[in-house]
């Protein structure tokens, strides 16, 4: 169910040391562009696992059998820090359907938050393959229930959640939620602690806030 990509060496590791470095960080741009060249990756390992059909091909010298998608997935991600992973899948995948969730962390007075779901555009998923992406997966929740809010669009035939960044603690919660049976986890790197306030130690920060701006 768990495949972590930045257990083999790659070209990813050197993202994702990147994307991680406080000074290289205060380029937003560059921040931005890593986690695209990233969601590009994370694409074509996924591309491995989709099925084909033969095509004849015919260039300006003959006709190639060339074995071609029988099928591009829907792409999906949570605003707004997926977007620049989205966009390199989607550089990979450009022929998909895309979706996009609205969903954010309530946060109360006495520091505890909770998560909530505004809004959701997405085609029809029933028998699709979903690709799901968010950059940072802390607990879990707000990926669980943003996938949930998606199941009302359809039911996949197989989903791939890609995150750049977990936490042993939503990697397990993912486990315990989600079905080992149509869910394939993917991640970049996966780190042992988790704050109070559940961001990911050492992780990079808020990667909403790194690639489009400090919110209030």
């Amino acid at each position: 169910m768990v495949r972590n990509l930045g257990e083999q060496a790659s070209v990813l590791n050197q993202f994702i040391s990147e994307i991680r470095d406080a000074v290289i960080q205060q380029d937003s741009l560059r921040f931005r562009f890593n986690m695209e060249r990233m969601g590009a990756i994370f694409a074509y390992e996924i591309s491995r696992q989709l099925e084909y059909e033969s095509r004849e091909i015919t260039t300006p010298l003959g006709v190639a059998e060339v074995p071609v998608l029988k099928e591009y997935p829907v792409l999906a991600t949570i605003l707004r820090a997926g977007l620049p992973v989205h966009k390199g899948m989607l550089n990979v995948f450009d022929r998909s359907e895309n979706a996009f969730v609205s969903a954010y962390r309530k946060h109360s007075k006495d520091g505890r938050f909770d998560i909530q779901v505004e809004y959701v555009s997405c085609p029809d998923l029933t028998g699709r393959i979903l690709i799901l992406s968010d950059p940072m997966l802390a607990t879990g929740a707000s990926l669980v229930l943003s996938y949930k809010a998606l199941l009302a669009k359809g039911i996949p035939r197989h989903t791939h959640i890609v995150t750049l960044i977990a936490s042993t603690q939503g990697v397990e919660y993912i486990k315990r939620n989600l079905s080992a049976d149509n869910v394939t986890l993917w991640v970049g790197a996966i780190d042992d602690e988790l704050t109070a306030q559940a961001y990911i130690v050492p992780g990079l920060g808020d990667a909403g806030d790194l690639a489009y701006g400090n919110k209030i």
